[in-house]
């Protein structure tokens, strides 16, 4: 059974880092392009970051550059999300998805584009 679960989600204050795990059972990570998505209270999903299979290529929306940083593991099948100098419009449920176009970050900000959807975790950033 294909699954990928979330962790490392929380509640912490503006200004502050949280890193967020992406773990898969039942498939093989590195074979695809790994996509972060979060989706606020009464707003739509919406891709956050995504990484290719190899790791070479990555792709951030633009509120998040230059803080969030994606990477990726593939000996332990995981793929991470650092996220630093923590904003409260961050809040939200976080997922990640691998990409059913293959290997690279093809379309990465379209959720359409991405399957094997794990539950989420939640981030919450307030003081």
């Amino acid at each position: 059974q294909l699954q990928i679960v979330e962790s490392g989600g929380g509640l912490v204050q503006p200004g502050g880092s949280l890193r967020l795990s992406c773990a898969a059972s039942g498939f093989t990570l590195d074979y695809y392009a790994i996509g972060w998505f979060r989706q606020a209270p009464g707003k739509e999903r919406e891709g956050v970051a995504c990484i290719s299979s190899s790791g070479s290529g990555t792709n951030y929306v633009d509120s998040v550059k230059g803080r969030f940083t994606i990477a990726r593991d593939n000996a332990k099948n995981t793929v991470y999300l650092q996220m630093d100098s923590l904003k409260p419009e961050d809040t939200a449920l976080y997922y990640c998805a691998r990409s059913r176009l293959g290997r690279f970050c093809t379309g990465w900000d379209t959720d359409r584009n991405f399957g094997s959807w794990g539950q989420g975790t939640q981030v919450t950033v307030s003081s």
